[in-house]
């Protein structure tokens, strides 16, 4: 019994369980989502037509028609259909939907309320470009981009803040000992994870921007987090550090993108610290390579951020920008896209599904992956015992050392101590889902090896 727990993961999380997060998330949510991205569509009817004349129009009523069809059929649990557009990752979503109807209870269809809430989520997302892409000339339009750009103009105060910080740390570097990088990483790895909050898809595009300075309030929210395995991530950054401590390493670290707006500029802040103090050489960023989750970053998102950054009439915001635009012209910086990255997979499929990207990843240091999504592929989004180790979850999937940054936005959460998840539910019925909580929860391939060698 004990070996068949182990081969056997927990059920996946779904809209099945009726009243648990995920039904509501595919009763209220989800439909909520998709009439916005219809009425902004809507009221872009004109930009459409003054760009494409008729032909724009006639577009737009396609698209709208497309999407308050699917509108419907998620609200009324109609069966999943199969992608019809050509692109290059529908044979994968298809066959994915395969799988799915192979592992159904009676051999009832594949649907909205019966199937894994992380892949009709994700398939929901994926439709929504189906519209776009069925609907020439207005195929390239961000539904979304609207609730991303107000986002970032709405926490300009905050970004001001982190930006200022960042630049007076920077300039009083000379003779910086191993404790002050510390407590300035540390703090920097803080607001990055906190950052994650401001995500429009769970606030169902509603406005939700950081306002206040983020270095504030980071001593009040350390109680909230659950893991801190700060010190795992430190010690990877400073294991190839030269015996002088101020040498520049070899250290590659890869961060899995989230959303964009705030939670974005904390990344690029982070990133900058690491490589200007020379704990990492180089950054690698992994986004979406369409909109994708309401507010997660795709490459126009990254060059955006990087230009308004410039672009500021506040000089250490400013600041912060040119040396942005530098470390991509260096190379020390670069943004990546995969298609893997919004196809519906638990990450445990990678190896098969993108044996390039699993590779690419092997060759990173660190990898750091930002947010609820990544956690909930991660971990299969399924329902694990709190206590379950991180390692166990991940299912095999562990290409080089990695470290979630994540509040907690979705009812999956491993690697408690006994008790704990106990004691949180008596004290909030909602620490699961509230963003109030969070996790950073490292695993590592070379933990074995580090044990023994200790």
């Amino acid at each position: 019994m004990a070996a068949d727990q182990v081969l056997i993961p927990p059920p996946s999380l779904s809209a099945k369980y009726e009243g648990s997060f995920a039904y509501l998330t595919v009763r209220d949510r989800l439909p909520m989502i998709l009439t916005k991205v219809i009425d902004t569509i809507h009221r872009n009817k004109n930009n459409f037509f003054e760009k494409h004349g008729e032909v724009g129009v006639e577009a737009e009523k396609r698209a709208i028609s497309f999407l308050s069809k699917l509108r419907n059929e998620l609200q009324t649990d109609k069966p999943v259909l199969l992608l019809t557009d050509s692109a290059d990752d529908t044979e994968a979503w298809n066959r994915y939907m395969q799988r799915q109807q192979d592992l159904m209870e009676d051999r009832q269809p594949v649907s909205w309320f019966k199937s894994p809430w992380l892949y009709v989520e994700c398939y929901m997302y994926r439709r929504i470009q189906e519209a776009l892409w069925l609907s020439p000339p207005i195929s390239d339009f961000d539904a979304f981009k609207e609730g991303k750009t107000s986002g970032f103009f709405e926490s300009q105060q905050a970004i001001i803040s982190l930006c200022t910080y960042l630049r007076e740390i920077l300039a009083s570097t000379d003779n910086a000992s191993k404790k002050w990088l510390f407590e300035h990483f540390f703090r920097l790895l803080q607001v990055s994870l906190w950052g994650n909050r401001c995500d429009l898809s769970i606030s169902a595009g509603q406005e939700n921007s950081q306002k206040s300075n983020p270095m504030d309030c980071l001593a009040d929210l350390q109680q909230f987090i659950l893991v801190d395995d700060s010190d795992k991530v430190w010690s990877i950054l400073t294991s190839a550090q030269g015996s002088g401590g101020s040498e520049k390493t070899g250290i590659r670290v890869d961060i899995i993108l989230d959303n964009a707006g705030f939670e974005l500029v904390t990344d690029l802040v982070l990133a900058d610290f690491m490589v200007s103090v020379g704990l990492a050489k180089e950054v690698r960023f992994h986004g979406k390579s369409i909109p994708w989750y309401v507010s997660d970053v795709n490459k126009q998102d990254f060059d955006w951020t990087i230009s308004q950054t410039t672009a500021s009439n506040h000089k250490h915001m400013s600041s912060c920008g040119v040396q942005w635009k530098r470390h991509v012209k260096d190379g020390a910086w670069s943004y990546h896209d995969h298609r893997f990255w919004t196809l519906p997979h638990e990450f445990c499929d990678m190896p098969a599904e993108a044996a390039d990207l699993y590779s690419t990843l092997q060759g990173s240091d660190l990898i750091l992956f930002k947010g609820d999504l990544n956690y909930r592929r991660l971990t299969g989004d399924r329902m694990w015992e709190h206590t379950v180790p991180f390692e166990r979850a991940l299912r095999g999937f562990l290409p080089a050392p990695l470290c979630s940054l994540r509040t907690l936005k979705a009812n999956v959460q491993v690697g408690l101590q006994p008790g704990q998840a106990e004691k949180l539910a008596s004290q909030d019925p909602e620490w699961m889902i509230s963003g109030k909580y969070a996790v950073i929860q490292f695993c590592s391939p070379l933990k074995e090896q580090q044990q023994q060698g200790s």
